[in-house]
């Protein structure tokens, strides 16, 4: 079969003019339905953003001389799972039944290092530098090249622009050359998701925190995508707040703000230094580490800690100074997450007393600290924990490989692009796209997020969509 026969557009959602962008997140196609022939067993697909089926003839595709790979058993899906949404140039390959076949990830540790956090021009052009070498390791280590892939998984928000655009550009050339559907992925959801791979039991719903460096996060998973937000950050997340206290700290930036804050902590008093915990007025579930990154600053102003001395040059006194801070401060952060985290469980019981789950993800997932405390959250509510292993917490290939193959076997998918795209096409990026609907008690007056160049939700275009269809 033609690739032009296996993905002809749907006028609902394309025109002409579009193909050079990712009109939507999963843009989907709408395959002709092939004759289906005596004894030939269909496999229909329900798409949730179409009026009609994907009709899918399993015995044709398998056998199909496109280049456009096919397959008659989903675990056979073989996909590309490429990742830049911030400072790490991540791929994977993975198959459909969850096996990871390859995980290649060029960390920006320097950089971080030298600026002190992430600096977006910067960490576009260490993404350009390595991606294409990222990408063929991934696919050498799976011992498979592009034309065996079955589809290209890409992160199209939210995230920084600059970097986005080099992971999608690389994925669309790929996807062009060899006619591969594209599947694009949002970072927050891929992060949830990937539990689903480590632990094949979860099933929806559950719950989930994701706790990243821009990102504090607590969603109810109601199925796949569709996600109500119970709690989100309303200023600085987490994440960045552990890389500037490591900073101010004088600690070793190479190893990212949060391992360097636990690994000193372990040594320091966590109640020698009176923080606040923050909004303990607001009885919501929104987070704000802006209040508590001044009381740690000043803190250390106060203590005269000069962080040009690295902390391994640092006298036995302030070092210990140090640590108790870097302890005080840990423990005010997460007990913040714990505050935030018990209140939603119990507005998630409510909309869904049947969830046994709460997933964990993101790069601050891989503190144990904060595992210990969360777990100790869940067992209070009769809960359990999921936590992906640390590799599969902060930024990888693997997570959007994972989501990718989730998504494409609900028929959430962009055809492959033109060939012959030009290096200055405008991409539809996400940088602010938010999971989830705002759950109404979640609504707080503290919430300052901007809301400018907000993309719709992906659960509000699902639901849009699903309207249209019905």
């Amino acid at each position: 079969m033609a690739s032009s026969q296996l993905f002809p557009l749907s006028s609902t959602f394309y025109r002409l003019s579009l193909l050079s962008r990712l009109s939507l997140p999963f843009a989907l196609t709408r395959l002709n339905p092939p004759r289906q022939k005596s004894g030939q067993q269909m496999t229909r697909v329900r798409s949730p953003l179409l009026p009609s089926s994907i009709c899918l003839s399993a015995s044709n595709l398998s056998t199909s001389p496109s280049p456009c790979r096919a397959v008659s058993n989903y675990d056979d899906l073989l996909v590309l799972g490429i990742e830049t949404s911030c400072d790490d140039t991540a791929a994977a390959v993975v198959r459909g039944n969850g096996e990871i076949l390859s995980q290649v990830v060029s960390s920006q540790a320097d950089l971080l290092a030298l600026y002190g956090g992430v600096a977006p021009k910067m960490a576009e052009e260490a993404h350009a530098k390595v991606i294409d070498r990222v990408v063929q390791d991934a696919l050498d280590k799976a011992k498979i090249g592009e034309a065996d892939l079955s589809a290209v998984a890409v992160t199209i928000g939210p995230g920084l622009s600059l970097c986005l655009r080099v992971g999608v550009q690389k994925a669309r050339n790929i996807a062009g050359r060899f006619v591969k559907p594209v599947v694009g992925v949002h970072h927050m959801e891929a992060h949830a998701l990937v539990a689903r791979l480590v632990k094949q039991e979860l099933e929806f719903p559950f719950m989930t925190l994701l706790i990243s460096g821009g990102h504090n996060l607590l969603v109810l998973a109601r199925d796949l995508g569709q996600y109500v937000q119970l709690g989100t950050t309303i200023d600085d997340a987490i994440g960045e707040a552990y890389d500037k206290t490591a900073k101010w700290l004088g600690l070793d930036m190479r190893k990212s703000g949060g391992p360097a804050i636990e690994e000193l902590a372990r040594e320091g008093d966590p109640h020698s230094v009176k923080f606040s915990t923050p909004m303990k007025q607001h009885k919501d579930c929104n987070f704000s580490y802006a209040g508590l990154k001044t009381q740690v600053r000043l803190a250390i102003e106060s203590r005269k800690i000069n962080a040009e001395i690295p902390i391994s040059l640092a006298s036995v006194e302030d070092r210990c100074s140090r640590a108790n801070i870097a302890a005080s401060f840990q423990r005010v952060a997460v007990l913040h997450l714990e505050e935030r985290c018990e209140r939603a469980i119990d507005w998630a019981m409510d909309i869904e007393p049947s969830i046994k789950y709460l997933v964990v993800s993101g790069g601050v997932a891989s503190n144990q600290y904060v595992r210990a405390r969360l777990n100790d959250v869940v067992r209070r509510k009769d809960l359990q924990l999921v936590c992906p292993p640390p590799s599969l917490c902060t930024d990888n290939g693997v997570m959007v490989a994972w989501t990718g193959i989730e998504h494409f076997r609900m028929g959430r998918f962009d055809p492959p692009p033109p060939a012959d795209e030009p290096d200055d096409i405008v991409y539809d990026l996400r940088p602010r796209w938010p999971l989830g609907e705002e759950y109404d008690k979640g609504r707080s007056e503290a919430r300052s997020l901007r809301k400018a160049r907000i993309h719709p939700s992906l659960t509000s275009m699902i639901q849009a969509s699903l309207k249209e269809q019905a």
